[in-house]
């Protein structure tokens, strides 16, 4: 486990004290069932026979809406005896014999709901680990995704610190980077920005001003995903600032805002749990690329980076707190995978366009390729490498392209195209707009996406 992701979770198991009681959250709106309440509070008791008793009491009650309670303890309770028992009557199922397994049952026994005032006894236990998780959880939060399956990352609320407004250098003083390094490249309105991926690998997310727009990169390292957002949305006075919350979500991170705390899903850029729920606010995506810090200094000379002082104390070499996570095909916390096209970790781009959503396997682009394809009514062209895992996505409206003399320059019957951050240029100045789309873990789009976009797996 990266170190800004090492549990405390040990410190639960050997039996720290967890006085929880049904005192330590508000008071819910909706009536609590006070005696499961109880046996579910009493999982967490500083007496063993206390606890030993609650998963009898649960186990005897026979009741399918304690599972969520029971999957919840089982991940911090190692020595407990009888809660695996009592999972394996209540639910029927012999096949799981760990926390990430019985957290994939769940994900897919939607029907299991849980019993009246499980967010109270969620929110109490979470508020031991950090008081902080209040702003997040509390009784009858409103909420578009189960709570149940919300999962604590190992961090604290910002113990992975989000980057506002971080000092920028110039490229002549990014001494540090070497030329083969990737970096998170961003260009509006003219003004050019890199995010190194070895610093953003332990913030992931940033807030800042590029180009007179405000935008957020979030980045779940978890999921590959590095998605840029614009943060100004019609009807609110400031842009949002997002922070990292401490939770999950099927393996995706769970950004907070700092204006409301509510929580986001950081794929779709919506809010899922808290006081903007149902809002109906989506947040637009931009165009970013990942790419070589040669290639991106070739092509933008102008750009800024972002310095290493960050204000924080890390080890900011290449690959150092994911490095073993992004060269394993294992998922570090459950969600269930999609594989019938691809593995879980397959790198795939991902258009994301006024409600087009269609993914390409990174494969597709090995050696530097220029595909001429279609998502809904837009046709489109990318350009991309592989081994930098660099797409960028233009409009082609009609027209064919092939590519030149390099990736930087693309063919038509119109002649010769240059490619550009913000558009494709033709022979005559005319421009082709690009379109927004990121990186991502195929787990994670087939996850989020999959059911309302297309892949093109050929």
């Amino acid at each position: 486990m990266p170190p800004h992701r090492r549990s405390l979770l040990p410190a639960l198991a050997l039996g720290a004290a967890l006085a929880l009681t049904a005192a330590a959250a508000p008071q819910a709106a909706a009536e609590p069932d006070e005696e499961m309440l109880g046996h579910s509070l009493g999982l967490f008791a500083g007496n063993p026979e206390a606890r030993r008793a609650a998963v009898e009491a649960i186990r005897a009650s026979g009741r399918k809406d304690m599972i969520p309670a029971l999957i919840q303890a089982r991940r911090f309770l190692t020595t407990v005896p009888g809660i695996e028992e009592a999972l394996i009557e209540l639910t029927g199922h012999e096949g799981a014999d760990s926390w990430h397994e019985w957290m994939l049952w769940q994900e897919a026994n939607p029907q299991i709901m849980p019993f009246e005032g499980f967010e109270i006894f969620k929110a109490a236990l979470y508020m031991r680990i950090d008081p902080n998780f209040a702003f997040f959880l509390q009784p009858d939060v409103a909420h578009e995704i189960r709570l149940e399956e919300i999962v604590w990352g190992g961090v604290v609320k910002d113990g992975i610190p989000a980057l506002t407004n971080p000092a920028l250098i110039t490229a002549d003083e990014a001494d540090y980077l070497g030329a083969e390094e990737l970096v998170f490249g961003v260009k509006i309105n003219g003004d050019a920005r890199a995010y190194p991926l070895r610093i953003m690998d332990w913030h992931e997310m940033f807030n800042d001003v590029v180009g007179g727009v405000p935008v957020s990169l979030a980045y779940c390292t978890l999921c590959g995903s590095g998605i840029l957002f614009e943060t100004t949305v019609e009807g609110r006075d400031a842009p949002f600032v997002f922070g990292s919350s401490g939770f999950l979500y099927r393996s995706n991170k769970l950004m907070y805002d700092q204006e409301t705390h509510s929580l986001w899903n950081q794929f779709t850029g919506r809010p899922v749990v808290g006081a903007l729920t149902g809002s109906g606010i989506e947040l637009k995506t931009r165009p970013v690329a990942i790419t070589s810090w040669q290639a991106w200094r070739a092509a933008n000379p102008e750009t800024r980076v972002l310095s290493l002082e960050t204000g924080h104390t890390r080890d900011y070499s290449p690959g150092a707190p994911y490095g073993a996570y992004f060269s394993s095909p294992d998922l570090m916390f459950p969600a269930l995978v999609r594989q019938d096209d691809l593995q879980a970790k397959d790198y795939v781009f991902a258009l994301r366009s006024s409600g087009t959503e269609k993914a390409w396997p990174l494969t597709r682009f090995a050696g530097g390729q220029v595909i001429n394809d279609a998502a809904g009514i837009l046709d489109i062209v990318l350009i991309g490498d592989e081994a930098t895992r660099t797409v960028r996505a233009y409009r082609r409206d009609g027209q064919t392209f092939s590519r030149g003399d390099s990736l930087a320059e693309l063919q038509s019957e119109a002649g010769s195209w240059q490619v550009t951050e913000e558009a494709l240029v033709g022979p005559g100045g005319e421009r082709l707009a690009r379109l927004p789309g990121h990186v991502a873990y195929w787990f994670a789009w087939a996850g989020y996406l999959g059911e309302e976009g297309e892949v093109a797996v050929q």
